[in-house]
């Protein structure tokens, strides 16, 4: 059987990255397999009303594939979606992309010194693994009581069901963070009545932006130049936002009163206000962008649940407060099952799967590489993420990381990298050490940013971007056991 040398799992923004970088290091004996039958990751799933990214466009892209046409300051999700295409076309990735085809298992044979994978079709063999999952791709759905009594139609917002008419119908949502502040407002354009159930209010700051003029898209596209000097410049002011994200003193009052100031601004009730406005530190949860929220929340449009939704029965919802309130729609906008990614079931190395070896919070060496698993690859794992900047930019850093890593596995005998556990226990401390006086750790909020079962900050990376590449390119290969050690028991 033919053996691969590089077998990448996802076509999303990591996937696509991870493929490109192998191809300019002229290693193109890879395969990108994609579940789907599209290209597309997040913004293949996500197409509820209002979808759109946070993150300016023009930097939410790949460095390789700068696009010029971007048609708003803050893409929608369709668009990212077309990009996305565009890129897996440019990438001339042929018969190396493999739609509806999923990594139904993994498992490392240390005598062959390979990746195995079940795909339910034919097995695939390959020396290095790269999960470009996403930590975006299943929906998280809460226990409710009765939630299956409900009669009408019930889906995720990140399983939209648009075969559901909500034109005249009295919609509730569940969730008040970024997918509900997005479609809020496009729902209460179209419904009889919305009840929004918010079991915490988000910090919300000003959007702005807006659509890009027809000419300021034709100079971008025929000065590379000014485009390249865009993106740096959105790159520069993403890296300032980390200082009030992450809890310095200063920055962070500053945003806070700005966010304030927005929600005075947009709503007049006093007793609304205080219903929106959080108790907890600024940048403890993610921080949300929206002009259009606040002013649909204090229409008469909508009401504001300001408890959790707590029991269904039939059509009636009950609050957590103790209100209750009558749905034809049920959308639950509940966010991910980040911290526990759902692929680490599935990939088993020398000993364990992932699953188990991140049973109390997922670990790594430069958020990529994980004791235990040689020759693996993690990108948008643990903290990889971001509260401040383009998450793109990380997945960017990691795939160059792997094509280094390629590059000392091909030197060594073997051919094989394992990661020291001692690497992976201080780049742990290392983490825990950076987040321990931030807002994601002390700021008096439930996030996703950190894994319940631990207490520990496993998702994001409690520093800047390029804190982040500096810590990646100077990884020395010192994180690997020498070649031919043998496997730990």
């Amino acid at each position: 059987m033919r053996i691969l040398d590089a077998a990448i799992v996802g076509a999303g923004f990591a996937g696509l990255a991870m493929a490109g970088a192998l191809r300019r290091a002229g290693r193109d004996d890879f395969v990108v397999l994609e579940r789907a039958d599209d290209v597309g990751g997040t913004w293949r799933d996500n197409t509820y009303p209002g979808v759109a990214c946070d993150v300016p466009a023009h930097l939410y892209s790949l460095a390789a594939h700068p696009n010029a046409r971007w048609s708003r300051t803050f893409a929608p999700g369709g668009e990212i979606q077309d990009y996305l295409r565009g890129v897996a076309e440019s990438e001339a990735l042929g018969d190396r992309l493999r739609l509806r085809t999923p990594m139904l298992g993994a498992r490392w044979d240390a005598e062959d010194a390979v990746w195995r994978i079940d795909t339910g079709a034919e097995p695939l063999v390959a020396r290095a693994l790269v999960l470009a999952c996403g930590r975006l791709t299943e929906p998280n759905v809460p226990a409710i009581a009765g939630l299956e009594s409900f009669p009408g139609p019930l889906f995720h917002s990140a399983r939209w069901d648009h075969d559901a008419d909500l034109t005249g119908m009295r919609v509730a949502v569940v969730g008040t963070g970024a997918s509900a502040v997005q479609l809020v407002p496009e729902l209460a354009r179209t419904a009889a009545h919305v009840t929004l159930f918010q079991r915490t209010p988000a910090w919300i700051m000003p959007r702005g932006g807006g659509d890009i003029p027809a000419a300021e898209r034709d100079r971008l596209a025929e000065n590379p130049g000014a485009l390249a000097r865009l993106r740096a410049e959105l790159y520069a002011e993403g890296e300032q936002r980390f200082a009030s994200r992450s809890g310095d003193a200063a920055a962070s009052a500053t945003a806070r009163d700005a966010a304030v100031a927005h929600l005075h601004a947009q709503v007049a009730d006093p007793a609304l206000r205080a219903a929106l406005t959080p108790d907890y530190a600024f940048g403890c949860k993610r921080v949300l962008l929206s002009d259009a929220f606040y002013p649909a929340v204090a229409s008469e449009a909508v009401t504001l649940e300001p408890t959790a939704l707590s029991r269904v029965d039939g059509s009636t919802l009950t609050a957590a407060g103790g209100e209750t309130h009558e749905a034809d729609v049920l959308v639950l906008a509940t966010g991910f099952a980040a911290a526990q990614q759902p692929y680490a079931d599935l990939v088993r190395g020398d000993e364990t799967t992932l699953a188990e070896h991140w049973s109390e919070g997922m670990t790594s060496f430069g958020s990529t590489v994980v004791a235990g698993f040689p020759n693996l690859f993690v990108l948008n794992g643990p903290n990889a993420s971001l509260g401040h900047n383009s998450a793109v930019l990380m997945a960017e850093e990691q795939a160059a990381y792997v094509v280094r890593a390629l590059a000392e596995r091909d030197r060594r005998p073997d051919r094989v990298l394992r990661v020291r556990p001692e690497a992976e226990a201080d780049y742990t401390d290392e983490i825990a050490a950076a987040a321990a006086s931030t807002p994601w750790m002390t700021g008096g909020c439930r996030n996703w940013y950190v894994d319940e079962r631990s207490g520990r900050l496993t998702l994001l990376w409690p520093g800047t971007v390029q804190a982040f590449r500096e810590r990646l390119t100077g990884a020395d290969g010192s994180e690997f056991e020498p070649a031919h050690s043998p496997v730990r028991s």
